[in-house]
């Protein structure tokens, strides 16, 4: 029997209808229940692209046993992250301040007012890599609830007080100097990946608005320097020398990556490997349009064809999967397929010589970096191997032909579920 959550909008709010769990969207019926059942609330956050929401789902909220102990413990209540973003980032300040993390789903427990005493992210169904199974957390959270009221209190007081003070924190009223541009610039070449673009560890987000900022610094400080007498310039510093080689290192590592989908267009959310390799698969429109407005910057900047190439494929994409049909544009298109995480994304050799033929598989493949053992789980995220040439006379028309062919191909799948959330905001960036 449905749930609350059935006459939901939200498509991440009706996937769960189904669920033996008694869930509520968030609102006054949620809150005053919890108030005056006296009952702590379960919290649950993610959004319908989210491959390990999925996994929780499967593994957890579709289980009887659990959902019987989630009843009978808790008031639960779903929220779509991106339908309520402000919710969202309250409760994951307060979930990173317990736990020092944080991620989707996130999952908290919350006092009848609302207030955090306990948090996480993913929970498994069973003890595993040192994470308590879920039905263990419910459990203790039930149970400090009932018995340790004074305690969880001063635990709930303590988050919210330091939630509070950062809401009271107001920015500086001071101009940006140049002084604070070069600091960020050079903190920025300090993290910078320099054999494959992008900064810090993997997991790796593109970072599309680092990548902004340094491409303006870059156009900034080359305006900056033509505007002094040859005689009177002195060398640019390193880390300013290198902010136009950041953006290009990482744009071009990007483009030839798994990270962007080669045959289709548009860029996955983020790689699981510095080198852009495997990707988790979902594909966001705020993404696709941060995206696409940096690279159609590199090209104003430098006129390579790569950028106008990878800006052009990323709004084709758009245009094509992700514009409703009422208008505007969808949120997100899923990670998984069939309940598999990239299947849809994913080839084997075998799939690739009968999309193509013996004759031109061989090439394409080695382009793609297809090999039998695969770089995933035993099949084959599409990355541009190698040099990224076709031997001649074949060379652009054999892989433009080949791409389509494949695209038709892989379009016999079934395809990933779409959310057709129009969200205003993320519609302001595709649009500009």
């Amino acid at each position: 029997m449905p749930n609350r959550l059935a006459g939901e909008t939200s498509p991440y709010l009706r996937q769960h209808a189904a669920n033996p769990v008694d869930w509520y969207p968030w609102g006054d019926e949620a809150l005053g229940e919890a108030r005056a059942r006296d009952k702590p609330i379960l919290l649950s956050i993610g959004y319908s692209s989210c491959h390990w929401c999925h996994v929780m789902e499967r593994e957890s909220f579709e289980n009887e046993e659990t959902a019987r102990l989630m009843n009978e413990n808790f008031v639960n209540i779903k929220v779509d992250r991106e339908e309520r973003p402000d919710l969202d980032h309250i409760y994951m300040e307060a979930v990173q301040a317990i736990t020092g993390r944080g991620g989707w789903p996130l999952t908290v427990f919350l006092t009848p007012a609302g207030d955090a005493y306990f948090g996480g992210t993913y929970f498994p169904p069973q003890d595993v890599h040192g994470l308590p199974s879920f039905r263990k957390i419910l459990i203790a959270a039930a149970e400090a609830y009932r018995s340790e009221r004074t305690s969880i209190q001063e635990s709930a007081d303590a988050v919210r007080s330091y939630l509070e003070q950062l809401s009271y924190q107001k920015p500086q009223a001071k101009a940006l100097s140049d002084d604070v541009l070069k600091r960020a610039c050079s903190k920025l070449s300090a993290a910078f990946d320099k054999r494959n673009g992008g900064f810090g560890e993997a997991p790796r987000f593109p970072q599309p608005m680092v990548l902004e900022f340094l491409l303006r610094y870059h156009l900034r400080t080359v305006a900056a320097r033509r505007a002094v007498p040859a005689a009177d310039r002195r060398a640019a510093p390193a880390a300013e020398r290198m902010a136009l080689e950041m953006v290009e290192t990482s744009l071009e590592r990007m483009a030839r990556g798994g990270i962007y989908d080669q045959l289709g267009g548009g860029f996955h959310r983020y790689s699981t490997d510095a080198a852009w390799l495997v990707p988790h698969f979902e594909k966001m429109l705020y993404d696709n349009a941060l995206l696409s407005r940096v690279y159609l910057h590199a090209y104003q900047v430098t006129a390579k064809p790569l950028y106008r190439s990878i800006a052009e494929g990323t709004l084709e994409y758009v245009l094509r999967e992700m514009t409703a049909p009422g208008g505007g544009f969808c949120s997100a298109q899923d990670a998984d397929t069939e309940g598999e995480e990239g299947k849809y994304y994913l080839w084997t050799p075998a799939e690739i010589e009968d999309a193509l033929g013996s004759e031109q598989a061989g090439m394409v493949s080695d382009y793609f970096g297809v090999t039998g053992p695969g770089n995933y789980e035993g099949k084959n995220v599409l990355h541009v191997a190698g040099e990224g040439t076709l031997p001649a006379p074949a060379g652009d028309g054999l892989l433009e032909e080949a791409r389509s062919r494949l695209l038709a191909y892989r379009e016999r799948r079934v395809r990933p579920g779409r959310d057709d959330k129009v969200l205003a905001g993320w519609n302001g960036l595709m649009m500009a």
